[in-house]
């Protein structure tokens, strides 16, 4: 008897990558610059990209797919930014990809959009792994996870753009080392731009908007 296996795994991926590539034309056509936010559930994706809405609305048009198991809740935060707001239910899975994303861009138009963030599914496993069509890669950690969490999750900071350790302002509450986490990114991804951030220290979330802004500013559409 002869058994044939089948990589359903590599087919998905590569028809993912496939719908992705179609994605980044349809933004490279529309000069759309896009971000992928990722990062588990409680690290504060949410709040870190309202607060850079806020700040980026002033100077650029925005737009954010909100994408959850049940995307309703975080799409009304965004929604009263008064910014265009997609909610993009993954139903069973555990994150975002080409597919979702593509078919979610026929509820905006795009012709009206400079920067368009997309929240990803808390989860720092899946959303690795499937690429979006997206210009920055963001994974967001909060200290409240432990400062094991970064050698934990190994392939989402390998992949990311930029690496965000969020909510510092309780390190010593929950006796965490966020020094060690810093190194932990550093040793999985040399040279990634790392943010310490927190809602409640004005500066940090500067520094966050910026980093978006330069690369931004850096896209060659």
């Amino acid at each position: 008897m002869i058994f044939h296996i089948i990589d359903l795994g590599h087919d998905i991926f590569k028809k993912n990558d496939k719908l992705a590539a179609k994605n980044r034309e349809k933004f490279k056509k529309h000069k759309v610059f896009t971000v992928n936010v990722m990062g588990a559930i409680g690290s504060g994706k949410t709040t870190l990209i309202s607060l850079a809405i806020e700040k980026l609305k002033k100077e650029y048009n925005v737009a954010v797919i909100a994408g959850d198991v049940i995307a309703d809740m975080d799409a009304s935060r965004f929604s009263q930014l008064g910014i265009p707001t997609i909610p993009a239910n993954t139903g069973k899975e555990c994150h975002l990809d080409a597919n979702i994303v593509n078919q979610s861009l026929n509820r905006v138009n795009l012709d009206e959009i400079d920067i368009l963030f997309m929240e990803n599914v808390g989860n720092l496993i899946c959303p690795a792994d499937f690429d979006l069509g997206e210009d920055l890669r963001i994974v967001v950690v909060s200290v409240s996870e432990g400062d094991d969490i970064v050698l934990k999750h190994p392939v989402v900071f390998q992949k990311a753009d930029i690496a965000v350790i969020n909510k510092i302002d309780i390190a010593d509450a929950v006796d965490v080392d966020t020094e060690k986490m810093v190194k932990d990114v550093a040793y999985l991804r040399p040279g990634i731009p790392i943010l310490k951030t927190s809602k409640k220290q004005e500066e940090t979330i500067d520094l966050w908007v910026s980093e978006i802004i330069k690369a931004y500013n850096a896209k060659s559409f």
